[in-house]
């Protein structure tokens, strides 16, 4: 009975807190755009370079009427998918060599994070010269830019282990792969799911930026190239909010959902209840 009753409060705080959160990004969201309007209607920028939110509506409504955000969404989000999963296997694959390898692991480590805080844009030209101008280019610049937040949250969640789980799994018979995958790899889970979220960052910026500067034919880094060539801002700005509102969606649908559960599985919840 009490674990029921600690689920059923578990749940009910997760709607409130739900609806808080709802609550909170639309009165943001509605001050931004008082704002905003207040700005434009000062005039303190020309209407080309600052459009009233009126506007930017009408075109989203044009990008949507066309399907041209449609498919330039779809088309950003299928590169993301591609690359994004290739970073993922890359990264955990060689996290765990690391872990293997000692010698390997440190060295490696101190060229990963030498590597991760290398500008994603800065892969760019590299990635047109050795690829050229076409898609495995873009996928190239995602990889290099996400790849070794994963490998290093993998490579230090399982170090980061506590000695205690390991021999403790030793001494009630665990060994060898069941050890491996019973105790390590949950143990590190919330460690390799921070890099994850942030790896994910990474590659989303990287993704809109090679967009733009390698000049794909559709996505969303090509409606911001048109938009620049013909000053038409309120077609940039339509399309960096459909870029912040993706970014929202994956965060509260995807990565907080991944988040609770872990929490669950941990009982970091009832731990807050208390």
């Amino acid at each position: 009975m009490q674990n029921i009753r600690q689920q059923q409060i578990t749940r009910e705080l997760g709607k409130r807190l739900g609806l808080d959160d709802l609550a909170n990004i639309t009165l943001f969201i509605a001050a931004f755009i008082g704002i905003w309007q207040l700005v434009y209607i000062l005039g303190i920028w020309p209407q080309v370079s600052m459009p009233s939110p009126a506007m930017v509506a009408e075109s989203f409504a044009g990008l949507l009427q066309d399907f041209t955000l449609i498919k330039s969404i779809g088309m950003t989000m299928y590169r993301l998918v591609i690359a994004f999963t290739i970073s993922i296997i890359i990264g955990i694959a060689v996290g765990l060599v690391m872990v293997k390898i000692p010698g390997f692991g440190k060295t490696m480590s101190s060229f990963a994070v030498g590597l991760q805080s290398f500008p994603s844009i800065a892969w760019v030209p590299f990635a047109i010269l050795l690829i050229g101008l076409n898609d495995f280019a873009i996928f190239f610049v995602v990889i290099m830019s996400s790849v070794f937040s994963v490998m290093m949250s993998t490579y230090s969640g399982i170090r980061n282990i506590p000695p205690l789980y390991i021999q403790a799994s030793r001494n009630m018979g665990a060994k060898g792969f069941s050890l491996f995958r019973y105790v390590m790899i949950p143990a590190a889970t919330p460690s390799l799911l921070v890099g994850i979220k942030q790896a994910w960052s990474f590659a989303w910026h990287a993704l809109i930026g090679a967009e733009i500067l390698i000049a794909a034919a559709v996505g969303l880094g090509h409606i911001l190239l048109v938009g620049r060539e013909f000053q038409l801002m309120d077609q940039i700005i339509a399309s960096m909010i459909s870029i912040f509102a993706i970014g929202l969606l994956f965060d509260r649908i995807v990565f907080s959902k991944l988040e609770d559960k872990v929490r669950d599985r941990w009982g970091l919840n009832q731990n807050i209840e208390r």
